[in-house]
């Protein structure tokens, strides 16, 4: 493997990991995180793919490990990130298949939008596209959770979460293994009083998962104790400046070939109550190849599950 140091919007330098034969045939692969992970979350899939000889490509997101971290809000607005992503994709040939978990998600969907020109496909894992309307997720999510604790909402407030992890050092034991198939018990998370605190209610294990080695955390770990938490957790707060934004994007469909894949115990599948978010993932794409649901498998679906995810993208891009 080798790393790059691409030029972001605005001249923030982004961390980019790149593995596969330089001169491989086929579109490059460029891999998006989420929250709170780092390009490493992919590594799996960069030796897998860069093994069966594609390029594949993965970065640290704006605010997260060796990538920049601006301070402002509104240097994470997803215009701005999207821009960072179509950088990437100019310094990687032109052209990619992107791959985004979680924040990665939205971001790869929306790169779609914005800088259709770049993309060639998209497959989103954890968080299906669903197009911009004319209420903010954020207000959406005020009204569902008024009595009730929801993160995004707890994350708002600047520098109240930001303290809360950095006094423990398990945030992310907690974080990795509660949100994971083996982890706590969802629906008592959903319902923590609006009081509550990001890590109430969550255990650090007594051992990590198999999927989660020790040698894996710690790279995590320090990632975060040196960067801090304010710029991953700026996305969330940049949203109403999203939806300020929101007319470049509103009600638009995805016209690349796509495709949608995510653990079945997924937390994110439940995020409005009553409402499987996963019963239609391609409502809104133009050209859908299909989702995968892993059965058994939480949030962290490419590090949990990653020969069932591999095995998936395999699928996709085979049909490009």
């Amino acid at each position: 493997m080798e790393t790059m140091r691409v030029t972001g919007a605005g001249g923030v330098g982004l961390h980019l990991v790149v593995a596969g034969p330089a001169d491989a045939t086929g579109l490059p692969i460029l891999c998006v995180h989420g929250w709170p992970e780092l390009s490493h979350s992919w590594r799996h899939q960069l030796a897998h793919f860069a093994h069966a000889g594609r390029r594949i490509a993965a970065l640290d997101v704006r605010g997260y490990g060796e990538s920049d971290k601006p301070h402002a809000i509104a240097d994470y607005r997803m215009s701005v990130i999207t821009a960072d992503i179509a950088a990437v994709i100019e310094a990687l040939g032109g052209r990619a298949i992107l791959v985004g978990h979680d924040w990665g998600a939205p971001i790869v969907w929306n790169t779609a939008l914005l800088h259709a020109d770049k993309v060639a496909a998209v497959a989103g894992l954890s968080v299906p596209y669903m197009p911009v309307g004319d209420v903010s997720f954020l207000d959406l999510a005020r009204q569902i959770y008024r009595d009730r604790f929801f993160y995004q909402l707890y994350f708002q407030e600047e520098g109240r979460v930001e303290a809360e992890l950095e006094a423990d050092p398990q945030a992310l034991h907690k974080i990795y293994f509660g949100l994971s198939a083996a982890g706590t018990d969802m629906a008592f998370l959903m319902n923590k009083p609006p009081t509550a605190g990001l890590l109430d209610g969550l255990a650090a294990p007594e051992r990590l998962p198999d999927w989660m080695p020790e040698a894996d955390m710690a790279v995590f770990v320090e990632a975060f104790r040196k960067g801090g938490w304010r710029g991953p957790i700026n996305r969330y707060r940049a949203q109403d400046l999203d939806f300020a934004e929101r007319d470049a994007v509103k009600g638009r469909t995805i016209a690349q070939p796509a495709c949608f894949i995510a653990g079945g115990a997924d937390l994110v599948r439940h995020f409005v109550p009553g409402v499987d978010l996963y019963a239609d993932p391609g409502a809104a794409c133009d050209d859908f190849r299909g989702t995968t649901l892993i059965p058994g498998v939480g949030h962290w679906v490419q590090q949990e599950a990653p020969e069932a995810v591999n095995a998936a993208l395999g699928r996709f891009l085979a049909g490009l």
